[in-house]
């Protein structure tokens, strides 16, 4: 048997050994691939950093663990940029399975890296059912919707919120999401209160709110894990994101060099198979 007939005979465990490797070795030495910024990500870093210091802002953690891999380096390079620029944070969401604790997990990890103090860097409003009603009665007040945070203390004993009414009260809204509540985000809170606000999504939800940044409804938009490492490049700080690129490109690499090879050894096990009949 040729070599080239070997090839088209691989045993496919050696094929997810080498994606295997392909996966583990940026972890060991990061292959640092570059990733190009893109406007929407530029824009949205930059409406971030023309924040006012101190602005009261919301982060919200509208998104299901099953896309944590995406959403979460968003949230987390977010939320250090808007702690660097002493941002008070508020966080709550949408979803119910899983928001809350992201929140919670998310917020206290990066408050410690900034020396934040809950309750008068940032709280936890935690999950309400009902986003339309939600979204809509945040408007006239916060506390009436939420009148504890998610561990149960009254809002008029946190001092974050003591100056924090409505959205009248909130410079910007950053919306993590995997969902169509980033929509109701847009279409009640933007349009209804003219609340500037960013979006972050999963890269298969991205591109219908391309039109958004264009209309100017939004300041920018993270598409992805893609989304999530520019901005960590424009923070100076790149961290998950910009590793995950890392192995999604090596793994991209490997899968093209075998498709390559895969077909360079069909026709050469042609040609050596002709041969022998001549």
């Amino acid at each position: 048997m040729s070599f080239w007939d070997q090839m088209q005979q691989m045993d496919r465990r050696w094929i997810y050994l080498m994606v295997g490797i392909a996966v583990i070795i940026p972890f060991i030495v990061p292959a640092k691939f570059p990733v190009s910024v893109t406007p929407e990500v530029q824009t949205f870093f930059d409406a971030v950093e023309a924040l006012p210091d101190s602005s009261a802002v919301m982060l919200v953690f509208d998104y299901y663990p099953s896309t944590m891999a995406e959403t979460t380096p968003m949230a987390v390079v977010g939320a250090r940029h808007l702690f660097r620029k002493d941002c008070r944070i508020i966080t709550l969401s949408n979803i119910p399975l899983g928001g809350p604790s992201l929140a919670e997990a998310v917020t206290r990890e990066v408050a410690a890296e900034y020396g934040k103090v809950y309750g008068v860097d940032y709280v936890n409003l935690g999950y309400k059912y009902g986003y339309v009603s939600v979204l809509k009665g945040m408007g006239l007040s916060i506390e009436s919707i939420f009148p504890t945070d998610n561990s149960g203390t009254p809002l008029s004993e946190l001092p974050i919120m003591d100056s924090v009414k409505n959205y009248e009260d909130i410079a910007f809204v950053f919306e993590v999401a995997d969902n169509a509540t980033a929509d109701y985000w847009i279409s009640i809170v933007n349009a209804g209160y003219s609340v500037p606000m960013g979006v972050g999504a999963t890269a298969v939800m991205a591109p219908k709110f391309y039109a958004f940044v264009g209309a100017g409804q939004i300041v920018g938009l993270l598409g992805g894990m893609k989304g999530a490492a520019e901005y960590e490049i424009l923070l100076g700080q790149p961290d998950a994101a910009f590793r995950g690129m890392d192995i999604q490109s090596l793994v991209h690499l490997l899968i093209i060099g075998l498709v390559v090879l895969g077909n360079v050894g069909y026709f050469m096990g042609r040609q050596h198979k002709r041969g022998l009949k001549l």
